[in-house]
């Protein structure tokens, strides 16, 4: 992404109220450099790129970055030793990128604070997983629902008893998976708030130890709306997410 395009995602991300996480990219590589700036920037994230230490100083003590993407070898230092100066000095997450694949370099890295650890070659979609999943967790993405009373949630012609997993429409049961129940219970809990993709992905499936795809989620509230005839009371949030109205439902009933 050259100068031009990157001031206009960041223009267009301030004019919609938007917050931009930062990504320093410190590769020495330059077209390696420029490919993983294209691959990660996007409306709500800008990448800047450098090939050396001193450069990578200069950046990080001008600016608040996100995240760093932090090679092992470089020209004018060791990227080990560097990523102990970034976690003393900055607040910022690090993910190691390198070609060395040794067990014990991998451990010295993850013990030395990195966040994550990727050798070299590896597929931009794991790439871009890892660095959203690191995003999430900076921006305090884990999702805490409301508490419970335990009591059923009731709406409309509607009740939803999480506690015992009975769910009616009209009186009629209506059988939910566990990760429609989970999103159900997130919405419900937090009625009437735009809760953004990335947060409910990371709290419906919570035990899952791979990348899970926007595309699933989209999948699962489909059904969940299918299921319940509640379209209208699910609201998708463009470019964020979406957001639960039941009143919506109640002022159609009434």
């Amino acid at each position: 992404m050259d100068k031009k395009d990157s001031e206009c995602v960041t223009q267009k991300a301030v004019c919609m109220g938007e917050i931009m996480d930062t990504i320093l990219i410190i590769e020495d590589d330059k077209s390696l450099a420029e490919g993983l700036s294209r691959a990660l920037s996007a409306e709500q994230t800008k990448a800047v790129c450098c090939g050396c230490l001193r450069e990578a100083r200069r950046l990080l003590q001008a600016d608040a970055f996100a995240l760093v993407l932090l090679d092992i070898n470089l020209p004018d230092g060791n990227g080990f030793e560097f990523l102990a100066e970034i976690k003393e000095k900055y607040q910022t997450s690090v993910i190691l990128l390198t070609a060395n694949d040794l067990e014990s370099d991998i451990v010295a890295g993850l013990e030395g604070g990195a966040d994550d650890y990727i050798t070299k070659p590896f597929a931009l979609a794991v790439l871009r997983a890892r660095v959203q999943t690191q995003l999430r967790r900076r921006n305090g993405a884990a999702v805490s629902p409301a508490p419970s009373s335990g009591k059923p949630y009731m709406f409309a012609d509607y009740l939803f008893d999480f506690e015992k997993m009975q769910f009616f429409h009209g009186g009629v049961p209506v059988e939910l998976s566990k990760n429609e129940q989970k999103l159900l219970r997130i919405f419900t809990e937090n009625a009437g708030i735009t809760l953004p993709r990335g947060r409910l992905i990371d709290y419906v499936w919570t035990d899952s130890l791979e990348y899970v795809e926007d595309n699933a989620l989209y999948v699962t509230v489909k059904r969940l709306r299918d299921k319940l005839g509640a379209a209208d009371c699910i609201e998708t949030v463009y470019g964020i997410g979406y957001c639960f109205h039941p009143e919506k439902k109640s002022e159609r009933n009434g």
